[in-house]
């Protein structure tokens, strides 16, 4: 009556790594962005750093990653990762790469955690409801003398 059916399905994320998001770190030449991605939609731009941003194709999908640049060097990025992508496998490939985190924040149903990886910081959110899934990603330099992506986020959502 009924009939087994042999089919491999695979989570959206299950072929994603780490590695298409490592032409966007800092202190990388950002014109390379523009030859693999195309010219960057511009943001904003304000005492020499511009914003750009760029999309990223993984499967059918695009995803939009924010970089911030000074003289040509990438000094950091903001990545929106799909929703449709698994926080489970995300999660663990960064822990592969990274190790344990250095720091984990839960408020409400999202959770923050931060990597210290010297000289950089990996800051990673995610949030439940009947599933995990990813929110951001975002890589920024410890020492920054410049204020990150993310810190503007947080300042702008503050304000609103």
């Amino acid at each position: 009556m009924f009939q087994h059916i042999n089919a491999k399905v695979e989570t959206p994320n299950y072929n994603f790594s780490l590695e298409a998001l490592k032409d966007f770190f800092p202190d990388n030449a950002a014109l390379e962005l523009e030859k693999k991605y195309g010219k960057g939609e511009v943001m904003s731009e304000e005492s020499g750093i511009k914003t750009l941003k760029y999309y990223v194709a993984h499967m059918r999908y695009k995803f939009p990653v924010l970089v911030q640049i000074r003289e040509g060097v990438i000094l950091d990025f903001y990545a929106r990762l799909p929703n449709y992508f698994l926080h489970d496998l995300f999660f663990q490939s960064l822990t592969n790469r990274l190790g344990k985190q250095t720091s984990y924040k839960k408020i409400g149903e999202e959770a923050v955690y931060t990597w210290r990886a010297k000289p950089l910081k990996h800051i990673y959110n995610a949030a439940c409801t009947i599933t995990c899934f990813p929110i951001f990603y975002a890589v920024e330099k410890e020492d920054a003398s410049q204020t990150s992506l993310l810190q503007k986020m947080k300042k702008a959502n503050s304000s609103n």
